[in-house]
């Protein structure tokens, strides 16, 4: 392998980027972990310094304004952290002729229609300000010419933090029944999975040559009512019901994506990995 090279991670207190300083460990890379108490990734000048600083060779950026019913009523605030910021990270990578790796997401699409597992090519289609403000930081990277993968994922969850698994889970611990939607359909993706496919992107020295769009989630398909369902089963709540029901039923500001499923094909056989199917990963999940 080469020299050790210098990794910065943003947004490194959130899901994935704790389950990427995890996955890190014992790498033979520099990995430098920031939040925004560190670095203000919408600062240029503070950015450009820190990278010089530190020699940083590869940045990935995990901080994202993701409170998506909130965004409708911030949406400049979205715009700066998930339009703006990736475009300052994209040039500060490469003017020291570095390289990027971005995560975006399923919510670029939405209003499609289409009842097919969307690939990279298809058309983004954003349904509220998250979708927007996302979209926009892809397209600020692209026109930045910097060496970038972006990763689009969905259904994010992990050991860390506040997910769906865990909220759906506490709020049994206190109730016999609950409702979660069942017109939603996509893919649940492990937030330990996608940190192992950035490691070894950049364990491997991947990005350089192979620099585009990517869909990356778990294998398979299934409504949240689904994914509910089997992780009540998988921690043994056997006295307690999951209710399917419609998405009418909880109102939202947001249209979110009835059917966000995404065709992985370009990332496995670009990078030649597999990705583990989502009841696997649920119950690795589970377990740890």
């Amino acid at each position: 392998m080469d020299k050790s090279i210098n990794v910065l991670v943003t947004g490194s207190n959130g899901q994935l980027g704790r389950s990427i300083r995890k996955e890190a460990e014992g790498s033979a890379d520099n990995y430098f972990f920031t939040d925004v108490q560190e670095l203000d990734i919408t600062n240029p000048e503070a950015v450009r310094a820190f990278v010089n600083d530190n020699n940083i060779d590869v940045i990935v950026n995990c901080a994202a304004y993701t409170n998506v019913d909130a965004a409708e009523d911030h949406e400049d605030l979205a715009m700066k952290i998930n339009g703006e910021a990736p475009g300052v990270l994209a040039r500060a990578a490469k003017e020291k002729n570095g390289s990027l790796i971005h995560i975006s997401t399923d919510y670029v699409f939405g209003g499609s229609g289409k009842n097919e597992p969307l690939n990279e090519d298809q058309s983004p289609s954003p349904t509220g300000a998250y979708g927007r403000t996302k979209l926009r930081g892809e397209e600020e990277i692209t026109k930045s010419g910097a060496s970038a993968v972006i990763l689009r994922t969905a259904w994010l969850y992990s050991d860390y933090g506040n997910n769906f698994v865990e909220k759906i889970i506490s709020l049994l611990k206190n109730r016999d029944s609950i409702k979660v939607v069942f017109d939603q359909c996509g893919t649940p993706t492990y937030a330990t999975d996608l940190a192992k496919a950035i490691v070894d992107m950049i364990t491997e020295r991947k990005i350089k040559g192979n620099e585009g769009i990517y869909h990356f989630s778990n294998e398979g398909v299934c409504s949240w009512y689904d994914f509910a369902h089997a992780a009540v089963a998988l921690v043994g709540m056997n006295n307690k019901e999951v209710l399917p029901c419609h998405s009418s039923e909880f109102p939202s500001k947001v249209v979110r994506p009835p059917y966000s499923v995404l065709d992985k094909t370009k990332y496995k056989e670009t990078f030649g990995k597999k990705i583990p199917h989502w009841h696997e990963s649920l119950s690795r999940c589970l377990n740890s």
